[in-house]
């Protein structure tokens, strides 16, 4: 639980300490040079407002208001939070969110076919 203030410094310093991956996925995202859709970098979606102000939130790797489309970059660690992650995905999709979600080695390695699941996930 966090304040907007503290929601904001968060999504900041997320932007400021991206991987490799989110990079290079932010190189081909940003600016709606990916089939004009406007994409967000670590944009908060919060999805609980409790007493005092207080907001549950998570703030994906990218995301897109106008396809409903959230795009998660998975490094190591999501080894080790498998139940978190499902559970949080599950709260999107509640949102009539659709969670894509890809190891940063596919983004590395595989982009061609990342991008084609993206396109086919928006219907392009």
């Amino acid at each position: 639980m966090a304040t907007l203030k503290q929601i904001t410094l968060f999504a900041r310093e997320l932007r400021k300490n991206q991987t490799v991956a989110e990079q290079i996925m932010w190189q081909i995202l940003r600016n709606r040079k990916y089939n004009k859709l406007k994409f967000y970098r670590q944009y908060p979606i919060i999805y609980e407002i409790q007493a005092n102000y207080n907001y549950k939130f998570f703030i994906p790797d990218f995301y897109c208001h106008e396809a409903k489309l959230v795009i998660e970059l998975d490094g190591k660690i999501h080894d080790f939070q498998k139940e978190y992650d499902y559970q949080r995905d599950l709260i999107l999709k509640e949102k009539e969110l659709t969670v894509l979600r890809f190891k940063n080695e596919e983004i590395l390695n595989e982009i061609d076919k990342v991008l084609a699941k993206i396109n086919k996930t928006i219907g392009i």
